[in-house]
């Protein structure tokens, strides 16, 4: 801006209080023209800036402004550099040569500070600069406060019990997912849980409210009605909003502003009164770009910082409150935000009549088509207002709204309890299947029988069964009988006791039989499984069948029937007797016979006849007498060799298979009852 002869022409920068103005060239400011007020955002004292900088009371010139950036030299003559708009010296505002004034003098004391700055209390340029420069002091000293060695610390976010167990349940539940599922699955959890906690750790007094929109939906002018100043830049430029800016009602929230990413000369305080200032107290209010800005970065903050807060506004207009970007990109996927968002309709000015009202009732449909609560009736959701923030209809109304949200305190808590709930309902189908999952005891039976049958536990018995008939003829039978037998089987090979190795066509079919005994039971215990772990059932039960048939064999070789004879039950010595005593009358006739052959003895048939036929009849008798008591013992041996197999193949199973699936079944139970009480369930 130029300045003629005896103008005072003044420019505000921005409603942080940065204020330019070129005094006139009287003797009454004790200044040459050029010279400009600001308020040092340090100590929030009003600074005299010309061609000289004056730091505090010491009067020490500074090469520099307050912001880091190069500032004129001091009064010493030296050229100056850059203004405080960043722009060399030299040019004007639009575009003339700057005039170069003298060096400004040195005030020597606060009361001189203050008898310039009075200069300008009698216009409402003055006013506009008393203004700006009281909130640039009132922010700057709010974030001396913050970050200053003095400052106490804000008290941090407490949550209550069950919130903090969903968290607790959470953690868990992601610690013992991290073996059987992806990290990216378990991604947005994780997330999750890293920014519940960083924000645990911050100011639970104040509550971070982002404004977002879509292009000239009027967000800025919103921001700029609710605190009071114009803040944010508006204009017919698009995009306008090119980085978040950070408005704090109240001091403290230095933590919360840097965790959003925002610097220190994006950060305001608002101009209010006193009332005013009261009724948003702890809020922290963000206006972020347009979130379908034409530039990659405007989005991408958007989408980062909304992540972040812990409220949002959404600001629509009449033209674009349907927008599909916004509903499918936002709105839908945030439908469990509702307790922490706002959704007003601005620009209603430009509506005629009725007009409004139609568009709003077509706003809370689309709303509801989203799945988005909507929070009326006293029923927790959204709030959808309808408002102008450029004539001020419905700020009002907004204000106080807003003021009985920040006040409850509530919206950080509410919002991890959202986060919590969008992470457990992207994780549910890797969780839940709504079916009932486990591995019975019939399919454990069943496992075991074919195991059983695979190794021939049931020829097994049967031979053993044999084996003990076979044993009892031997002891019990004639000794005629026993001779014949024992002349054949010194002609034969054993075959009664002795294991022969199956044949090749026999071990693959015991191969196969086990193959498909795992496969059945894996396929049984995986039932009802979400795929991730029913798939490590899987898994599980093909390495348990790794070398399962050569332990199965070597099983059956040790648990089979036992080397030697059966044993012998008490009444074999009885039999063998009786069996001794008829062979004895047969000898006995058959040689008293012969002695009356040849004269020996006098001859007398009866008697050793009679006792060779005894000995004959008997001596079959009592064989298979033998032979009908030996057939229970015989067989509850068969069956105790059988059993024993089963049971050695039922352990070799178990140990092999089925316990490693049961300890994947295990461990889904335990997950799924953390993922139940993520969700608040149990």
């Amino acid at each position: 801006m130029k300045s003629g002869g005896g103008s005072a022409p003044v420019k505000a920068a921005d409603a942080a209080g940065r204020v330019k103005a070129s005094d006139s060239d009287s003797a009454a400011s004790g200044k040459a023209g050029g010279a400009h007020a600001r308020v040092n955002g340090d100590d929030g004292r009003v600074r005299e800036k010309g061609d000289a900088r004056v730091d505090g009371d010491s009067g020490r010139p500074r090469g520099k402004s307050d912001d880091g950036r190069p500032g004129a030299k001091g009064d010493e003559g030296r050229p100056g550099g850059k203004g405080d708009d960043g722009r060399r010296g030299g040019k004007g505002d639009d575009g003339s040569p700057r005039r170069t004034d003298p060096p400004a003098p040195r005030a020597d004391d606060s009361s001189r500070r203050g008898d310039d700055v009075g200069v300008w209390d009698d216009g409402l340029i003055a006013r506009r600069v008393s203004e700006n420069a009281a909130a640039a002091a009132a922010e700057q000293a709010s974030a001396r406060e913050a970050r200053g060695p003095g400052a106490q610390p804000a008290a941090t976010l407490a949550l209550d019990g069950p919130l903090r167990s969903r968290l607790d349940a959470l953690r868990e539940l992601v610690g013992l997912s991290r073996t059987r599922l992806d990290s990216k699955t378990l991604a947005e959890a994780g997330k999750v849980l890293d920014e519940a906690a960083s924000r645990r750790r911050l100011s639970g007094r104040h509550t971070v409210v982002a404004i977002a929109g879509a292009t000239g939906s009027g967000k800025s002018q919103l921001f700029n009605a609710l605190a009071g100043v114009t803040i944010s830049e508006t204009g017919v430029r698009r995009p306008t909003t090119a980085s978040p800016i950070a408005c704090s009602w109240s001091d403290g929230a230095g933590t919360l502003i840097d965790r959003l990413g925002i610097p220190g000369r994006l950060r305001r305080r608002p101009v209010q009164s006193p009332e005013a200032e009261a009724q948003l107290q702890g809020l922290v209010l963000v206006d972020l770009p347009d979130h379908d800005s034409a530039a990659v970065q405007h989005r991408e903050q958007v989408d980062r910082i909304l992540t972040l807060v812990d409220a949002v506004i959404w600001v629509v207009d009449p033209e674009k409150y349907a927008d599909a970007m916004l509903h499918e990109r936002y709105l839908r996927p945030m439908a469990g935000h509702a307790e922490v968002m706002f959704v007003v309709l601005n620009q209603v000015d430009r509506l005629p009549g009725e007009a409004a009202e139609l568009v709003l009732d077509d706003l809370r449909r689309l709303l509801d088509e989203d799945g988005v609560a909507l929070g009326e009736y006293g029923e927790p959701g959204a709030a959808v207002l309808a408002l102008s923030a450029l004539t001020g209809e419905g700020v009002g109304e907004l204000r106080e709204v807003l003021g009985q949200f920040v006040a409850e305190r509530q919206a950080p808590a509410r919002r991890i309890a959202a986060d919590v709930d969008a992470a457990a309902s992207r994780l549910r189908p890797v969780y839940t299947t709504g079916r009932r999952a486990g591995l019975s005891e019939e399919a454990r039976d069943e496992f075991a029988a074919r195991l059983a049958d695979a190794v021939g536990a049931t020829a097994a018995g049967e031979a053993a069964e044999r084996a003990w008939l076979r044993n009892a003829n031997r002891a019990c039978g004639t000794p005629w009988l026993r001779l014949w037998r024992w002349y054949n089987d010194r002609r034969e090979p054993p075959t009664g006791r002795m294991r022969l190795r199956p044949p090749a066509d026999e071990e693959a079919t015991a191969r196969q039989r086990v193959e498909q005994a795992v496969r059945t039971v894996a396929d049984r215990a995986s039932t009802g499984l979400p795929v991730p772990w029913a798939q490590a059932v899987r898994e599980a039960a093909v390495r348990g069948a790794h070398g399962l048939p050569e332990a199965l064999d070597e099983l059956a070789a040790r648990a089979g029937l036992p080397p030697g004879k059966p044993p012998r039950p008490g009444w074999w010595p009885v039999a063998v007797l009786a069996q001794a005593s008829m062979t004895i009358l047969q000898i006995i006739g058959g040689l008293w016979l012969v002695g009356q052959i040849v004269g020996f003895m006098a001859p007398n048939l009866g008697v050793p006849v009679l006792l060779m036929v005894a000995g004959i009849v008997g001596g079959p008798v009592v064989e298979w007498s033998c032979r009908m008591a030996a057939r229970g013992p015989a067989r509850r041996y068969g069956q105790d060799a059988e059993r024993r197999l089963r049971e050695a193949a039922a352990g070799c199973g178990r140990a092999r298979v089925l316990d490693p699936l049961a300890a994947e079944l295990l461990r889904y139970r335990e997950v799924r009852e953390q993922y139940g009480k993520v969700v608040g369930v149990g």
